[in-house]
Formats: structure tokens, C-alpha cells, sequence
């Protein structure tokens, strides 16, 4: 099999790029021609000149001499610029490339990894507890806001013309696509809003995820109908532009709202269209006018020419019933299943296509409701600060009175207070499901969550029944080691008790991947979140509450990216796995939801993998006493290696001088600014986990993803225990995905690079040290999983990483040379000269980030 995925991918990709990139070179673009002749010889002027040794300023320098040693600094300057233009549109074109191939790469055949798993629970006997599963089973994807996302909306619609053209073969209109993404610019001069934001991922949801979802969900009710049908949390979508504050001030209630109204907007016209093709063989007698008048009932809301009420579910489901009765009683059922499979896709998406999650900052909610004390201190009892957690608790979830955002100047805080309240006006819009969630990040124990019910009090809900589920997000090492105890605290408080009990005994709970692996490196962060929800499970079933673990998963594996099939089906049976829920973000949701058949096929393996283990016995999943001892030693170990690592001296001047860190917020890719505490020093605990991973990834290093994993394993090895860790991987899939995923990061790094870096005087040492570590990381990981190249069992991905990374390797190198020039511009006080080159790093990370799809 991996052979023939090799030779797949050879044909289909590799060598399908070299045919089509030739055509650049006869496109009438600017400049085209003399830079689609010389960056061949760039590249190979760059891999040279690396494995001599050779620093970029010499590497580069000597290529100028050779080729252009006429050209001025400027003239230099401005041909790198065009090397970069050029190469963005090469990345471009090998994600169309694999778009188009993604089917037979990936070896997707006419039956999908759910039906097989339908064929497999018949053959073992095993359909009525599947029948049963299927009942209260769902999958989630979230789509984030965070900025990872460098392709602009104009990039992203020809990259879907181009993969329809490639797939056709029709090379005249692959010429013509190509000379306008020539002409097409990548960089935005300005930040998109919040708004912009949303407005992009809503071209995912209905070009993608609608038409995708129906195809994974209807041949699944053809085998399960009662069970499919009435289980409207079967598959979601959650959505965080508009409602997304934490660290972006530029989220405000009124982007919430207009956010709603647009995600509504969207799925009435997925209706709208839905139901002119149906109505084209539903053309029967009394079903084709109630068709029409709902038809032309959506569209009057959708031109603003409807003065009645908005269109209701109630609404839609009456006619679909009544249309439905109509067919199978007078017209021998025909074509029914078309009105079946709109049916379920309305029960899926209602009036709302994506539920809005609002989050903010445990911190700013306690500055929130301590404004709001400030003018109303009778709110809360005088003693509050001396009371138990408990009683503290108890006083917060029982508070009453009003509060009104003018209690503040703040906007932040205005805002947090006005949130409360648009949740109400969203349900009643756009149905409950609208947005019900309000997420706490950077949440410290359970007083964080009674502060937001005490505030969703004060702001309307009163002692009403609040429909919101609180979700904490437990980020940091040391609060996921005390989540369990935390939640033992929310469940053993009566009126807490009494809110679960409106919430279906349900309690959601957010696990972050990404400043779990910033704060205790990759090792560590993973089994301190799979300690957390073994732990949180078992406190959760003892109180007669079913967790829902959120996972807060970036695009690599250093943020909890990777192969996701594999992370969810190792979870054994001590975890809760009746609904899986994670974020997709940025460049992943291009390069794993990009494509209908790519959406299908990932939305398919994550439902699966839930399914399985649901339906079979985990018990080969569980870790025993020695697996479980051993792992945890090799994340103590790993940790202790990180945390000395991140506390050495140059570990922040490291990033900030020698890296893009501080560039990320030039891109103009997403509103959110790129740390938290506003303009003040850069502090490790401010630095978002986007470009805190990113810096890492740029460098070629991809600290965040092995940092500490080899020396974990060395010192296993020196005390005689490599066998045992050989075992580990051979028999529990939890660390046999953590070895892969790492292996993915390590195969993305590129040392030659910056090893000029070695001879730097204050920095030489700390570069060492990282090299060092990644050498370890290497060789332990292969020793233990017994292959002998990085990916060898992987064939797709590592040939798909060595094809992108030689395409960008001029980008690469680009960068170092213009953060080498800068440094020097900054020592000659030459400001002008800085700027052009700060310019140059900025447009070198657009390209670097889509070739990895999966690096921030």
C-alpha cells in the first residue's frame, strides 16, 4: 500500500508539477521570464551553498555574482521580491495539484470509512448497538478566527477553479488560471475585521460543508433512518469569527449579531437552492406548490421583501411533512429520498448553519463582574473573599440584580457585559443552537465558571433557566493536573447540580493543545490532556454527568495538529467519547476541508473514529500499570528538559531577535492582535501560541514539537529501559501517535539552514543546544518506532514535505538573508534600507506557511 501511495503521489503530484509549472514560464507576466529561468538555479545555488556551509548573505551574494553582477542593492531587493511572488504561485499550484489527486492518493474508493464500519458492525453481529450509538453520537468542527489563514478569498476561489481544471485535464484553462493568480495579489495592505473573517469561512460552509455533510450523512440514514434522522447533533459546526474575544478587542456585539445574521443568511441560501433542484423532479400534483411557496417564502427573507416573521423551523419541517405524506401515499414514494436528504440537512443546520461560541479571558470576566460590584457591592455578601470555594460558588450562582455595561468605560469590559445578553437575541433568531456556549479561557478552577453564570444573571437571564452550556478551558500544565478537582467542585455544588440538570446532564469541557505545548512542551501537554480527561471522565460519570471534551487543536502537531483518526482512536475506554469535538483553523481548514471530497473524507474518519469506540471493547486501549509509569516518566523528564530550555536567558531574546516572531503581526492575515497585554514588553505568558509556533516553524526548527522527547527517551535508554519503549510504541496507539505526529514536525526542520547561527557569538551555544536536542529527538524516535527514515510508514506526507520544501527553500533562504540585513540596518541606524527588508521577511512568510499547510 505505501508503495503504491508512493508512486500515486509521484505521478499524480510530482510529476504533474513539473509539466504545469513550465507553463509560467510562458505566461506575459511581469518579469516572469527572467525570474521563472534564474530560480531554478537559485535553488540550486541555495542547497549547494548549505551543504558547504555557507551563511545566506554569502549564498546569495555569490548567486548575484554569478547571474546578475550588474545589479544595485536595490535591483537585488527588487528581484527577491519577485522570487518570492513567483514562488507563492508555485505553492499555489501544488495545493491544486494534490486537491485534484486527493481522491486517489488517498486511495478513497466508492465506499467510505463509515460504511465499511456499518460492513464490519454487520459481520460481527454488532448493528443494533451501532443503531444505539448513533442515537446520541456527534461530531463537531469548530472553525476558528486565529490568523493562520494567508491566502486571501480571490487566492482561494482560483485555487478550486484550478483543481476543477487540473482534474479535466483542460490545460487552456489552467494557462488562463494561472496567468490570474500571475496577476492576483497575496498580501493585504489592511487587517481584515472580524467581520472579513467570518464573511471567508462562510464560502467553506456552504460550498463545502453543506453539500459534504448531506453526502457523508445520507448513505448512513439509508442504513439507520430513525436513528440518523432524529439525532440533529449527528454532525456540526461551531464557529468562533464574531464571537471569538479573547485577545481581540475588535469583537464587539454588534459583530456578533451581524456575524448571526450572516450565518443565517448563508444557510437559507443553501435552501433556496436546495430546493429549486428538487422541486425540478418533485413536480407532482399539491407538492410542487407547497415546495414553491416555501421556496419563494425563503427567498422574499433572503431580498429583505418579506414583512411577515422570519421564516421559522416549525415553518419548514410542516411543509416538508406534509410534502412528504403527499409522496409516499399518492405518488408511490418517488424521488423521496431527495426530500428526505434536504430534510436532514435542515434538521442538521436549522436557521443557524454554525453555532457562534462566544469566549473570553478568565481574567477579564473577574475585571468584568468586579466592575459591576464596584457600583452594586449588595450584589454579592461583604465577606466574600473570606468565604469557602464553595460558599463562593454558592453566592455566585444565586446572586441577583442588574447589571448594565455603563458601569464602565471600558469597552472591554462593556462588551463582556453586552455578550451575556446577545446570546438571548442570537437563540431567538436563529434558534438555541445559534450560540449556547460561552467558553472561559485561561480558566483557573470553578469560581471562573460560577463568575460567568452570576454575570449571565445579572445581564437578563435572572433566575430563569440559562440555555448556555459553560464551557472552562483548562490550558496550562498545572491547571490541567487540577481540572478533575475542579470539576469535582462544580458537581458537588447543589445549584450548579441544577444547571446540568437543564442541560441534559451534559458538561463541556475545553482542553487547550496549544499553550499546553507552549507552557510544558509536546510530551508533557499530551499527557497531561490525556491524564485530564481520563480523570475528568471518571469524576464526570461519578456524578451522573456526560463530558464533552473540546479539543482546542491547532494546525501542527506542536498545537495537537496531526493525524486526527489516530489521536481519537486511542482513546481508551477510561475517556468519554460519545461526542468529539475540536477546532480547525486557518490553513488547515483549506488543506483538510478545502475540497468536498477531502471534507467528506476527514468529517468521515472523525465520526469513525468516535464510532469505534463506542462500539467496540477499548480494553487492548488501556494503559497498564507499567505503560502508564513509563509515559509519565518520559513526560516528567521531557518536561523538566523544556522547562530549563524555556528559562534559559536567550530563550525570549532567541525569538525576538534571531526569528519572524514580532513580523506576524505585519502579515495583516487576521484581526486578533498577536499577544496579549496590549504594546507593553514582550513577556513569554502574553505570546500567542500562532506566532510563538509559527517563529519556530519559520526557522526550520520546530522546537514546539520535540523539544525534550529524545532526551526523555535517551535517559530511558541508559537505564537499560529501550525495549520497553519499544514495546510502548508497538502496543498502545496513544504513544505510537505521539512518535508520528513528532516525527512530523521533525521532518518539516532544516538545521543547514540557520546553522550559521552556530558561530553567532551571543546566540552560537543556545543554537547548539536546539540542535542537539533535534538530533536526539531523531534518532531516539526512529529507534523506537524501529524505521529508519523519518515518515517511512507515511509515504504521502513525507513525499508531499520534501516536494514543498524544496519548492520554498528560496523563500527560506530569503528570509534569513533579509533578518541578517536587518540586524545590520538596525547597527548602521540605516532606517530606510530596515524597512525594505522587514517588508521582504513579511512577504517571505506567506509562501513558508502555505507550502506547510499545517505549520501554525
Amino acid at each position: 500500500m505505501t508503495d503504491q501511495t508512493a508512486r500515486l503521489f509521484e505521478e499524480l503530484v510530482e510529476l504533474n508539477y513539473q509539466l504545469y509549472n513550465s507553463l509560467f514560464l510562458t505566461l506575459p507576466l511581469d518579469a516572469v521570464e527572467q525570474t521563472g529561468t534564474l530560480l531554478p538555479l537559485l535553488t540550486e545555488a541555495c542547497e549547494d551553498g548549505l551543504q558547504k556551509g555557507h551563511d545566506p548573505v554569502a549564498i546569495l551574494t555569490e548567486f548575484f555574482n554569478q547571474h546578475r553582477a550588474h545589479f544595485t542593492e536595490k535591483e537585488q531587493i527588487q528581484f527577491l521580491f519577485k522570487i518570492i511572488q513567483y514562488v507563492e504561485r508555485q505553492v499555489v499550484l501544488i495545493d491544486a495539484l494534490e486537491d485534484a489527486a486527493y481522491s486517489r492518493i488517498h486511495q478513497i474508493d466508492n465506499k467510505s470509512s463509515l460504511i465499511r464500519l456499518t460492513e464490519r458492525a454487520a459481520d460481527e453481529g454488532r448493528t443494533d448497538k451501532l443503531g444505539q450509538v448513533l442515537q446520541n453520537f456527534g461530531v463537531r468542527v469548530v472553525l476558528t478566527a486565529h490568523p493562520t489563514q494567508f491566502y486571501p478569498g480571490q487566492v482561494l476561489a482560483i485555487i478550486s477553479d484550478l483543481t476543477d481544471a487540473i482534474s479535466g485535464a483542460r490545460i487552456g484553462e489552467m494557462r488562463d488560471l494561472l496567468q490570474q493568480l500571475g496577476n492576483t495579489p497575496f498580501f493585504q495592505k489592511q487587517k481584515p475585521t472580524p467581520y472579513d473573517e467570518a464573511v471567508l469561512l462562510t464560502w467553506y460552509l456552504g460550498n463545502i460543508f453543506y453539500p459534504a455533510i448531506g453526502d457523508l450523512v445520507d448513505p448512513l440514514a439509508e442504513r439507520f433512518p430513525e436513528q440518523v434522522n432524529s439525532n440533529s447533533e449527528l454532525v456540526s459546526i461551531g464557529f468562533w469569527p464574531g464571537g471569538d474575544r479573547d485577545g481581540n478587542p475588535f469583537v464587539t456585539t454588534d459583530t456578533t449579531l451581524k456575524v448571526a445574521a450572516r450565518l443565517r443568511y448563508t444557510i437559507l441560501q443553501c435552501y433556496h437552492h436546495d430546493l429549486r433542484h428538487i422541486k425540478r423532479r418533485l413536480t407532482f400534483a399539491g407538492v410542487y406548490d407547497l415546495l414553491d411557496r416555501l421556496e419563494k417564502r425563503i427567498h422574499e427573507e433572503l431580498v429583505e421583501k418579506d414583512h411577515r416573521q422570519p421564516i421559522t423551523l416549525e415553518n419548514i419541517f410542516s411543509v416538508l411533512d406534509e410534502a412528504e405524506e403527499l409522496i409516499t401515499t399518492k405518488y408511490q414514494s418517488m424521488f423521496v429520498d431527495q426530500l428526505q436528504s434536504f430534510r436532514r440537512k435542515v434538521s442538521l443546520f436549522g436557521l443557524h448553519f454554525a453555532s457562534i461560541d462566544i469566549r473570553q479571558d478568565s481574567r477579564i470576566i473577574k475585571r468584568t463582574l468586579d466592575s459591576v460590584l464596584a457600583n452594586q457591592p449588595e450584589i454579592l455578601p461583604a465577606d466574600f473573599s473570606q468565604l469557602t470555594e464553595q460558599e463562593q460558588i454558592s453566592a455566585l450562582l444565586t446572586c441577583s440584580g442588574i447589571a448594565d455595561s455603563s458601569v464602565s468605560d471600558d469597552p472591554v469590559v462593556r462588551d463582556t457585559i453586552e455578550s451575556m445578553s446577545v446570546i438571548g437575541r442570537i437563540q431567538q433568531r436563529n434558534g438555541e443552537r445559534g450560540a449556547h456556549r460561552y467558553i472561559i479561557s485561561n480558566c483557573r478552577g470553578p469560581v471562573d465558571v460560577a463568575r460567568v453564570i452570576a454575570l449571565l444573571r445579572l445581564c437578563g437571564w435572572g433566575d430563569n433557566a440559562i440555555s448556555v452550556d459553560i464551557v472552562p478551558l483548562f490550558e496550562t500544565v498545572s491547571d490541567l493536573q487540577g481540572a478533575g478537582d475542579s470539576m469535582i467542585s462544580l458537581y458537588q455544588n447543589k445549584y450548579y447540580q441544577a444547571h446540568i440538570s437543564q442541560r441534559r446532564r451534559r458538561q463541556t469541557v475545553m482542553l487547550g493543545f496549544s499553550d499546553g505545548t507552549k507552557d510544558g512542551g509536546y510530551l508533557m501537554a499530551n499527557w497531561a490532556i490525556y491524564s485530564a480527561k481520563e480523570t475528568i471522565t471518571s469524576v464526570s460519570r461519578d456524578a451522573g454527568v456526560e463530558v464533552i471534551f473540546f479539543d482546542g487543536r491547532g494546525g501542527p502537531p506542536a498545537r495537537g495538529g496531526g493525524d486526527a483518526y489516530l489521536f481519537y482512536a486511542a482513546h481508551g475506554i477510561k475517556i468519554e467519547s460519545n461526542q468529539i469535538q475540536l477546532t480547525v483553523q486557518g490553513q488547515t481548514i483549506s488543506s483538510h476541508y478545502g475540497i468536498k471530497a477531502a471534507a467528506t473524507n476527514n468529517l468521515g474518519q472523525l465520526m469513525t473514529a468516535g464510532l469505534e469506540n463506542n462500539l467496540i471493547d477499548r480494553a487492548d486501549r488501556e494503559l497498564d500499570d507499567l505503560q502508564r509509569n513509563l509515559i509519565r516518566d518520559l513526560a516528567e523528564r521531557s518536561y523538566a528538559r523544556y522547562e530549563a530550555f524555556k528559562q534559559h536567558d536567550l530563550f525570549m531574546p532567541y525569538l525576538e531577535e534571531m526569528s519572524v516572531l514580532k513580523y506576524y503581526a505585519m502579515a495583516n492575515i487576521g484581526s486578533r492582535p498577536s499577544k496579549r497585554g496590549g504594546d507593553g514588553a514582550l513577556k513569554f505568558e502574553d505570546l500567542r501560541a500562532i506566532p510563538f509556533v509559527g517563529a519556530w516553524s519559520q526557522l526550520k526548527q520546530n522546537v514546539p514539537g520535540f523539544y525534550g522527547l529524545g532526551s526523555a527517551l535517551k535517559a530511558q535508554e541508559d537505564l537499560g529501559q529501550l525495549d520497553a519503549c519499544v514495546s510502548l510504541y508497538q502496543h498502545s496507539r496513544f504513544f505510537r501517535a505521539l512518535i508520528a505526529n513528532s516525527m512530523q514536525s521533525m521532518s518539516k526542520t532544516n538545521f543547514e539552514l540557520t546553522r550559521y547561527m552556530e558561530s553567532d557569538q551571543r546566540f552560537g551555544e543556545f543554537w547548539q543546544d536546539i540542535y542537539q536536542e533535534y538530533s536526539l529527538s531523531r534518532e531516539m524516535a526512529l529507534k523506537v518506532s524501529g524505521q529508519t527514515e523519518l515518515l517511512e510508514d507515511n509515504p504521502r506526507s513525507r513525499l508531499s514535505i520534501r516536494l514543498r520544501e524544496r519548492v520554498v527553500m528560496p523563500l527560506l533562504m530569503i528570509q534569513q538573508y533579509a533578518l541578517i540585513r536587518i540586524r545590520e540596518s538596525r547597527e548602521e541606524d540605516d532606517p530606510q534600507r530596515l524597512s525594505l527588508y522587514e517588508k521582504m521577511v513579511v512577504r517571505t512568510l506567506f509562501g513558508n506557511i502555505n507550502a506547510a499547510r499545517n505549520s501554525a
